[in-house]
């Protein structure tokens, strides 16, 4: 019985013991794997009074047998568009009002080819990857169909792609074969690959944190994904005027109007002082 119980122990300390080892091996090999990184400059964007957008640049290190696509978003949230129509079959006007509910207020994707070329509809759809996969995934109300979601839904891309903040582009990711230090191909050195992509940031984007991601794909499926934060804010006198309009309206007021009106009398001036041509 005695011999029973200590062969009873043994094996549970076997078992145990083989059960850590997978457990590590995975781990390390999930470290090992991990060849993907983002690095965003700048990752922090002030908002001054000479403010017009600018430029972010992305990069990093994959795999030399990986496609890159890379997409700049906001937090979803909810958004509403006036809805237009003919009253009487002669006059344009709002005829109600459309809600978008879970949708970003960015989105700019671009990717190493064309993204019906690297990665399959799955794929797609589960990463939510381009403008068709975006509209199964948002709720547009009050819509009768699908085929009424659908014309809304191009309506309010056309509207945020004609303000800049909506892009899809294929082709000016650009990659080079091997890293600083780490020759492509070199004895003894796995191979790597960097990528880098100059992307215009639209003056339009207003305050939030913003998320870069970077997906590293393989045979139609999304084999790594790497993110960094952009931080948007308002700084100096347009944050100083914003947080007065916000927190102190009543003399926010008073000095918009004391400013509209020396600005006008200024302008008088120069006209009289001018005279009549």
């Amino acid at each position: 019985m005695r011999k029973f119980k200590i062969q009873n122990v043994k094996c549970k300390i076997i078992v145990f013991l083989i059960f850590a080892i997978l457990i590590l091996n995975l781990t390390f090999l999930d470290k090992a794997s991990a060849e993907l990184t983002v690095d965003v400059q700048p990752n922090h964007i002030g908002i001054g009074f000479f403010y017009h957008g600018g430029k972010v640049n992305v990069s990093g290190i994959t795999s030399p047998d990986t496609d890159i696509i890379m997409t700049i978003t906001s937090p979803e949230g909810y958004q509403t568009l006036k809805r237009k129509g003919k009253v009487g079959g002669l006059f344009w006007m709002n005829t109600g009002t459309l809600n978008f509910e879970k949708v970003s207020s960015l989105y700019i994707l671009t990717s190493t080819k064309k993204i019906k070329d690297i990665l399959s509809k799955e794929e797609i759809n589960k990463y939510l990857i381009g403008y068709e996969a975006l509209e199964n995934h948002i709720d547009i109300s009050p819509v009768s169909n699908e085929q009424e979601k659908m014309k809304w839904w191009l309506e309010f891309v056309k509207f945020h792609e004609a303000s800049k903040l909506y892009e899809i582009s294929h082709g000016r990711i650009t990659l080079k074969q091997g890293t600083a230090g780490i020759p492509a191909g070199g004895e003894g050195v796995k191979a790597k690959q960097t990528y880098c992509i100059s992307s215009n940031w639209p003056y339009q984007a207003v305050p939030d944190t913003y998320t870069v991601t970077v997906y590293a794909t393989r045979d139609g499926k999304i084999v790594e994904k790497a993110e960094k934060n952009v931080f948007v804010e308002q700084v100096g006198i347009i944050k100083f005027l914003a947080n007065m309009a916000k927190d102190k309206g009543a003399l926010y007021g008073i000095i918009s109007i004391v400013v509209a009106l020396s600005v006008g009398f200024s302008v008088g001036m120069i006209f009289r002082k001018g005279g009549a041509h």
